[in-house]
């Protein structure tokens, strides 16, 4: 059998039926930005982008746990994770503090999955990186300090 023919059938086949649906107009562009929280994204404060969320004054946590290095060599591309031991969660926020946009990524948990999120995020200078995580009802946070190098010779 070839398989690579039996791979590119599946993919036309399924690129012709979400064509179809976008000419029915059962699929739109809109629905893509339904979960799109445009004001925590354009947040220019920490206050402000907690606001926006709905977190208000989140209560620190230890249960909320920020994977990053310590030092960033490439400000481009920093590997940057959130794990939460808390029940119930259902929704993480990664804020930097020191970027023009406060919010880099948001993540909505759904019940009964592990929350653990990994992503990269770009870091214009040295900054405190914010986990803010919901759960049952109630926001918690967790910071980590990460410094940011010039070409591996300053922070």
């Amino acid at each position: 059998m070839d398989n690579q023919r039996r791979d590119a059938l599946k993919a036309g086949g399924g690129l012709g039926v979400f064509g179809l649906l976008a000419a029915a107009g059962l699929i739109k562009p809109e629905m893509a930005f339904a979960a799109w929280n445009k004001d925590a994204f354009d947040a220019k404060t920490m206050d402000a982008a907690l606001a926006a969320i709905g977190a208000g004054k989140p209560a620190d946590s230890a249960d909320v746990q920020i994977t990053a290095p310590d030092i960033a060599e490439n400000g481009a591309v920093v590997p940057v994770g959130v794990v939460s031991n808390i029940a119930n969660t259902e929704y993480v926020a990664i804020m930097i503090e020191k970027n023009p946009a406060m919010l880099a990524a948001s993540f909505t948990i759904p019940a009964g999955t592990l929350a653990d999120v990994q992503t990269r995020v770009k870091m214009g200078q040295t900054s405190d990186v914010f986990a803010v995580v919901k759960a049952g009802g109630k926001f918690y946070v967790a910071k980590k300090e990460v410094k940011v190098t010039l070409g591996g010779c300053g922070g």
